[in-house]
């Protein structure tokens, strides 16, 4: 546990962190000086003799210059005061340190998981749930930051009490002996007991919350097939039933939580008042003992907390202790480190026995040898599942874990020049994805806004006049396009992909989803608007791709020339 939350701060936070414990030590010595300090107070203000008696007492009295024994019991009192005053914001200072430290590291957290989600490879990408990675990032990156405030709660705490310890054990030893084996004897049988049955909270309390944000998504991504199919109550039930176990799991680690803090109360202040009994039983002058009976009684008073507190974050670790190894391996996820080198494409992107599985899977791809020269107009066709999409995605850099080599006039494509190559590719998938943004921010898609650009790839994608009847460029698409009908929807996704300018336009099947009229029309508009640009089509329909010049047919994981020549 050490190990990955070590893993999981850098060196920065780690410094922080040393700096913190020793802030921590610091406060611990002045809560100690503080609960110290009442024996002498007490002894002095209820027998003013000992000024005279005790060398210590004696040496400050005449050394500030006192003229009577009560002046200097009014004054070590408002110093006294001062002291609580001052140790109070220090331990505020503490608190507001500590919490600003922890979630901190939530947000630092949170920020290395989304750019390890963004920069790994897209063939790692499609096998992870989004929910999880949603999940991890929202609730997750929260939770660590609780992980962590328990762990300095944790050191923070104990530093206390080893030195409290210390000053009772000098006070009396016999006493400080007996408490320390009631107590030790309870906080074993709490961490026995309470902290194994926390612990398996936690990790109901991840696999419930999973359910939930998966439910959750899945149900918004398919509302119209719910309605369709009127399963809104079978819906609700399992997301309820997922819903019941997380809070039930937080409701059982509340409620736990909160029995060290009673239990040790109760015992702690049982076995002071049995002392306190046994002293007056025991003792002919009370006033003799009554100093160490305080001390003793403040001590508690910040020990039983102490302990509690400690308990209380050893149990918040173990709870998120789930937490902390999710967080690990997503935050250890190997990323892809893409070099810029400069590639140019003018004359052909070759395939030489190129091969490709998903995973230990049978191979999708197997020894292809395939040119496509500038200017193509290419065709991959096939039965589903045959492998189309996925050689083309193997041309345009998603799955670069293949075997074989690709060229782009004569240089092997590889990660130092992946980034160079995918900047030349205009893409348009099946499943458009649109934000809720305007329609000029769904065309730059987070590249340099030129309106002037997006207005003439609008114009060209024969969707602009359309948007001038509406609010122009600031025309709002609803979530995921919602707003926009499918034909709609296509050809703002053609104006995006044309707004980079490529040399390579891919169609993923992109018109499938489209009526024949509207697919004629999209598809004429893409034809016209390739003009020199290399053109690579997925499609089903032989109508999408009756102007192709050359047409290959996927089949037993070779693609097979039915169409041109090569």
């Amino acid at each position: 546990m050490i190990k990955k939350l070590l893993t999981i701060l850098s060196p920065k936070d780690r410094k922080k962190f040393i700096l913190l414990m020793l802030f921590t030590i610091f406060v611990s010595c002045i809560e100690t000086v503080g609960i110290s300090a009442v024996m002498p107070f007490i002894a002095v203000a209820s027998d003013p003799s000992l000024i005279e008696t005790n060398k210590y007492y004696h040496y400050v009295y005449t050394f500030l210059g006192f003229q009577s024994p009560k002046d200097f019991v009014v004054t070590f009192g408002l110093t006294f005061i001062g002291f609580f005053i001052f140790k109070s914001i220090v331990n505020l200072t503490s608190f507001y340190m500590m919490s600003r430290f922890s979630q901190g590291r939530a947000h630092s957290i949170a920020k290395r998981l989304f750019s390890n989600y963004l920069f790994m490879s897209y063939q790692r990408f499609v096998g992870m749930n989004s929910a999880s990675l949603s999940k991890s990032l929202v609730s997750e990156t929260q939770n660590m930051g609780n992980m962590f405030m328990a762990v300095l709660l944790l050191c923070s705490e104990f530093f206390v009490l080893i030195f409290l310890y210390g000053v009772l054990l000098a006070v009396d030893i016999k006493i400080t002996v007996a408490l320390t084996a009631f107590l030790g004897v309870m906080v074993l049988i709490l961490f026995k007991t309470i902290t194994k049955t926390i612990t398996a909270q936690g990790r109901k309390r991840v696999d419930h919350q999973e359910k939930y944000f998966r439910i959750a998504g899945e149900s918004f991504g398919n509302m119209k097939i719910i309605k369709l199919m009127s399963s809104e109550s079978m819906t609700l039930d399992n997301f309820l039933k997922s819903s019941k176990g997380f809070v039930w799991a937080n409701i059982v680690t509340a409620s736990l939580s909160h029995v060290p803090r009673y239990s040790l109360e109760t015992l702690g202040f049982s076995t002071l008042i049995s002392i306190v009994v046994y002293v007056v039983y025991s003792s002919n002058n009370v006033a003799e003992v009554l100093p160490i009976v305080t001390m003793y009684a403040l001590a508690l008073y910040r020990l039983l907390p102490s302990v509690n507190r400690i308990v209380s974050s050893y149990n918040n670790i173990m709870y998120y202790k789930k937490t902390l190894d999710i967080v690990y391996d997503d935050f250890t996820i190997q990323t892809d480190s893409l070099g810029e080198l400069p590639l140019t494409f003018n004359n052909a992107i070759e395939l030489e026995n190129v091969s490709f599985s998903y995973g230990e899977a049978t191979p999708v791809l197997e020894k292809v040898n395939l040119t496509i020269k500038t200017g193509d107009k290419v065709a991959l066709i096939g039965d589903s599942g045959s492998g189309k999409s996925t050689l083309a995605d193997v041309i345009i850099g998603m799955y670069p874990e293949y075997s074989g080599n690709i060229s782009i006039d004569g240089t092997k494509l590889s990660s130092e020049n992946l980034k160079s190559w995918r900047s030349y590719i205009g893409y348009i998938p099946q499943n458009i994805y649109l934000f809720d943004a305007n329609v000029a921010e769904n065309v730059a898609f987070g590249r340099p806004m030129d309106i002037k650009k997006i207005k003439k790839v609008l114009a060209q994608a024969d969707i602009l006049d359309f948007l001038n009847k509406k609010e122009g460029l600031e025309t709002m698409v609803g979530d995921g396009g919602i707003m926009l009908s499918g034909g709609q929807k296509q050809r703002i996704a053609i104006a995006r992909a044309l707004y980079g300018n490529p040399k390579l336009l891919v169609l993923d099947e992109a018109t499938s989803a489209l009526d024949s009229d509207t697919e004629s029309r999209i598809m004429d508009k893409i034809y016209d608007l390739s003009g020199d640009r290399t053109l690579l089509i997925i499609a089903h329909r032989l109508s999408t791709i009756e102007r192709c010049d050359k047409v290959y047919k996927i089949g037993n994981m070779q693609p097979i020339l039915v169409k041109g020549n090569v």
